[in-house]
């Protein structure tokens, strides 16, 4: 097929802001006790709907009632869904409560109180107990239980951290354990593993006695433990090697091992609720986990006994997966899995027979995967000649070409303590098949290339992620893979402080830039955040008072007026994490100095994109924006 000639940038694609706002966002995950139906979590624009689908071949169903939407609400979310028993404990927006409901249909019954936020339920073995995290008004955190049907008031598990996560009962209900943490840590900073055995209150309620701490630390992160099926072994990712690995502790002996010894991660930061990365077969001789390596994700077989390892032929077309969760019979594992050309799916894999079918697909996939780009991980030398990590996407299309170098968007990770991962990636898509070229820069602080890459972005937020995305887009221009003075810088939250800190510190660097829910202003975000990130700034800064001078040098509000480069704004009205008056205060600015700018405010959205309507407007903004001043942009003028 001849192709044909047109501009980078100016490609059609099929990739359209239409499509990208009707597809689904697939959540968390969880199987019922019998092994026979799977639950998952369906974001449908601004709802979240529960799906259930059985093993008898039925096609799946609703579970939620049309008008309640199913979204836990501690700190990012996180944790929204149990099953057991036949019923499913979820969490219902904006009512902070957990509620039960029988998958085989009828009312749902609040099981707690409409007090603070409650998520991450997790029902006890003999299935009349629910554990979850509490957050309450007066913003303090907790560990929680209440009965199953919610016919008494809750009590308190466990407290005295500033935070909790990851609740998990053993099989055989003797012993419970968690993941606590305290400020001004962040869950990837430092956290604390607890061990503690549960006992009968004399009115039978349960509650934990001698209460330890079994892994992790101030310097260490440890995550996600699991209970072996047969309760002898607590099984935590844990990255005191330097790296994200997996090891086990002997309830009997206290003997730890590990499992996973490489250069490569294991684990992912916890920046939400109900997050996992391995899970544990019910015959308890191997688990499944997902190794992370240079941003490409591959699941892998590994045996409890010795640690033998192996990669799981069936699910290789995929570069990420996610929401890992085992059968409680058999060896099925359901995943959330997808590859740069293939959007996520619900995959379910047959361990005994090495296959695995689709579940659910989040979009229809009308485009060919041969018209999608695929990324390649690559390496460059940034300030300092220390060296930058990044996924690199070329234009993609079956329907068009152009000559010489494209313009590149280089996309900033959020967080900023994240990862730009080889998942399917719309922003990546979306770019690329109209021509662009993409970078997404993995800047020094970012996750995935060990705990020492990461921990560079202590005291550095604002250096070294601008230095590593303008060095990246001079890389790719002394390679001839993109037009160094057509680049654009784009990201979101975290990232988009990095935009603006960029166009401010980096003048020529960037021809434009798109700043989404940006942070604007360091003193605000250190007093009028959510309780989750209030003292982050501690670490990527420095704490407040004696590091005033340094936050007023990177907030981006007060050097505003250095901003020549043509901006785009977008900001949730309801965005609970950056407020929009952060970035009400940089349109101002722009206004006055008279810099080219659009700015939208999304009604009833908060800190990211939920409702079609919005995704759509979004989309076609931005390429409108993109066109007017890098497209048909003259150098030099």
């Amino acid at each position: 097929m001849t192709k044909i000639a047109r501009p980078h940038g100016l490609w059609d694609s099929p990739v359209t802001p239409a499509s990208l706002a009707g597809d689904l966002r697939l959540g968390d995950m969880a199987w019922d006790t019998d092994g026979r139906t799977l639950v998952w979590l369906e974001g449908r624009s601004d709802l979240g709907v529960l799906v259930a689908q059985d093993s008898s071949g039925d096609g799946p169903r609703d579970v939620t009632a049309p008008d309640e939407s199913a979204r836990a609400e501690v700190g990012y979310g996180g944790g929204d869904v149990a099953v057991a028993d036949g019923f499913v404990y979820y969490a219902v927006l904006r009512t902070g409560r957990l509620f039960r409901r029988a998958l085989a249909g009828g009312p749902a019954r609040p099981v707690t109180p409409a007090f603070g936020q409650a998520a991450s339920p997790a029902v006890s073995p003999d299935g009349r107990w629910l554990a979850y995290v509490h957050h309450d008004e007066a913003q303090v955190d907790r560990l929680a239980v209440v009965d199953a049907e919610g016919r008494a008031w809750p009590r308190i598990l466990a407290e005295g951290h500033d935070f909790f996560m990851q609740p998990r009962w053993s099989p055989d209900g003797r012993h419970f354990a968690w993941i606590a943490w305290d400020h001004p840590r962040m869950p990837w900073d430092g956290t604390l593993l607890y061990l503690a055995r549960v006992e009968r209150a004399d009115d039978g309620w349960p509650r934990l006695a001698a209460p330890a701490v079994v892994a992790g630390g101030d310097e260490v992160a440890a995550f996600q433990p699991e209970f072996t099926p047969d309760g002898r072994g607590l099984l935590f990712v844990s990255d005191e090697t330097g790296w994200g690995q997996i090891s086990m502790l002997d309830l009997a002996t206290g003997a730890r091992r590990r499992l996973t010894s490489e250069e490569a991660e294991y684990g992912r930061p916890a920046w939400a609720q109900g997050m996992r990365t391995y899970a544990v077969a019910a015959g308890g001789d191997h688990l499944y986990a997902v190794r992370s390596d240079r941003g490409f994700g591959s699941l892998r077989r590994i045996r409890l006994a010795d640690g033998a390892s192996a990669p799981v032929a069936a699910l290789e077309p995929y570069q990420d997966v996610a929401g890992l969760a085992a059968a409680p019979r058999g060896d099925a594992l359901a995943v959330v899995a997808s590859a740069p050309a293939i959007p996520p799916r619900v995959v379910l894999f047959d361990g005994a027979a090495g296959e695995a079918r689709v579940v659910a697909r989040a979009s229809g996939e009308r485009v060919p995967a041969a018209g999608l780009s695929r990324p390649e991980a690559i390496t460059w030398t940034s300030t300092g000649g220390e060296l930058a990590h990044g996924l690199f996407y070329p234009p993609a299309s079956e329907a068009f070409e152009a000559e010489g170098a494209p313009p590149v968007v280089v996309l900033v990770h959020g967080g900023p303590t994240s990862q730009a991962r080889a998942a399917w990636d719309p922003p990546a898509q979306f770019f690329a098949t109209r021509g662009y070229a993409v970078l997404q820069v993995n800047y020094r602080g970012s996750t995935g290339y060990g705990r020492a890459y990461m921990m560079r972005l202590r005291g550095a937020w604002g250096l070294c992620d601008v230095e590593d995305a303008a060095s990246g887009a001079r890389h790719l221009g002394e390679t001839g893979r993109a037009d160094p003075d057509r680049a654009v810088i784009m990201g979101g939250s975290a990232g988009g402080f990095t935009v603006l800190q960029a166009l401010e510190t980096l003048p020529d660097a960037f021809a434009a830039g798109v700043c989404q829910y940006g942070v604007s202003n360091q003193f605000d975000m250190a007093t009028d955040t959510h309780k989750f990130e209030v003292r982050y700034l501690d670490s990527l800064i420095g704490p407040l008072p004696e590091a005033a001078a340094m936050y007023r040098e990177r907030s981006p509000v007060f050097g505003a007026d250095r901003i020549r480069r043509p901006l785009a704004l977008f900001h949730g009205a309801d965005d609970r994490a950056v407020p929009r008056a952060q970035s009400d205060a940089i349109a101002a600015t722009l206004a006055r100095t008279g810099t080219p700018h659009v700015y939208h405010v999304y009604e009833g959205e908060g800190h990211g994109w939920r409702k079609r309507e919005t995704i759509a407007h979004f989309w076609a903004a931005v390429e409108a924006f993109l066109r007017e001043h890098v497209v048909y942009h003259v150098p030099g003028v």
